[in-house]
């Protein structure tokens, strides 16, 4: 007993420094779900980063959302959907929700001040999309919430998901390949972290440039792309999305595993020519989007570096026709000891810094400040 209250005594002097000489304000901090409505609450300004409908559906992986305010509590709601979120406030976890009840949810026992809150979606969402409600206040005060000068953008496949980077083991069934891919901790949310940056994180596990896992079915990312969720009744429009960095990763579904008998490609040639034209396109629609953006195109060295050799080619083929706002990195020495052998957590901060290294090395992001 003596030695439960004597850590209960440390507990709150830590708490009691924190809130007189740091903005942390997280202490006591609690997150539960609230029953039925409150009277009350008033809806406060938000800032989403990544695709969201103006219903707030969003599908595409990575997604967070963001509200400012001075006050001791939160609330927000969530919608429907299979998902895991995570509740940050002053950049400190205080819950995470692992494919929560819809309704509305609190966020209270903050220290008095201004605090910021972010609500991230750490999973793929295939299946369908989720549903985010917004922020609300009951006591305290709404700030100001803008976007960030900054943003990155992410267009990739399994490994740009995260899929199973947290995972111990590389045997994984589907079920443990959700509960253990965490966006949040893969390169993209890393890189811009580092150049404090908004991000998008446009991926879909298992699709390629024209061709899926195996021969499979669905979009292939070029096609899905052009969305807000991944069927074809809601564009993307994207006013205020104008990305200084475009990170592309695309190549290992195409190649990694071989032509099956009834495939639209009869060779392995006909594969690459069909490759390298569609990338090429889909890179110069960016571009279109996108006139100032600088593209990086990177490729891990899997399937006897085929990805590598022909992504590679593509940026040459556009350099060659003039574009000269893109560079090609090879990604090698990965241990890929996440679910089906994917980049662990360990390879994603291993990707963040190469990527990291080569934004910096060309002042790319601008100077931080």
């Amino acid at each position: 007993m003596k030695h439960v209250t004597l850590r209960r005594l440390r507990l709150a002097a830590v708490c009691l420094a924190m809130a007189m000489f740091s903005t942390a304000g997280i202490c006591g901090a609690q997150l539960t779900r609230v029953a039925g409505e409150s009277d009350g609450i008033r809806n406060i300004p938000a800032h989403a980063a990544g695709r969201v409908t103006g219903a707030g559906a969003y599908q595409w992986p990575g997604l967070y959302f963001e509200a400012k305010f001075k006050g001791r509590s939160i609330y927000f709601r969530i919608g429907p959907g299979n998902v895991i979120l995570r509740a940050h406030v002053d950049g400190e976890s205080v819950g995470t929700l692992v494919k929560p009840t819809p309704g509305l949810y609190l966020i209270d026992g903050l220290t008095r001040g201004a605090h910021t809150v972010r609500i991230a979606a750490l999973t793929e969402s295939q299946e369908g999309p989720n549903e985010f409600g917004g922020f609300a206040l009951k006591s305290g005060k709404p700030l100001p919430t803008t976007p960030r000068d900054r943003q990155i953008e992410f267009i990739g496949d399994s490994h740009t998901v995260g899929y199973g980077n947290t995972s111990k083991t590389r045997d994984c069934t589907e079920d443990e390949v959700w509960a253990t891919t965490d966006n949040s901790q893969a390169f993209g949310a890393r890189v811009a972290a580092h150049f404090a940056a908004d991000y998008q994180i446009n991926a879909i596990s298992g699709r390629g440039i024209v061709r899926n896992y195996g021969g499979g079915g669905g979009d292939p990312l070029p096609v899905a792309y052009p969305f807000a969720l991944l069927e074809h009744s809601t564009p993307y429009e994207g006013a205020g999305w104008h990305p200084q960095i475009i990170v592309i990763a695309l190549g290992t579904n195409d190649f990694s595993t071989p032509l099956k008998t009834g495939e639209k490609w009869a060779t392995r040639d006909e594969l690459h020519v069909d490759y390298e034209t569609t990338y090429a396109k889909f890179v110069e629609g960016l571009r279109a989007r996108n006139p100032n953006a600088f593209i990086i195109v990177w490729a891990t060295g899997l399937a006897d570096h085929e990805i590598q050799i022909e992504a590679g080619k593509v940026v040459a083929q556009l350099q060659a026709k003039g574009e000269d706002r893109i560079a090609f990195i090879p990604v090698d020495g990965l241990a890929m000891t996440g679910c089906h052998w994917h980049p662990s957590i360990a390879d994603d901060a291993a990707i963040a810094e190469k990527l990291i290294r080569f934004i910096d090395d060309r002042n790319l992001a601008g100077n931080r400040r």
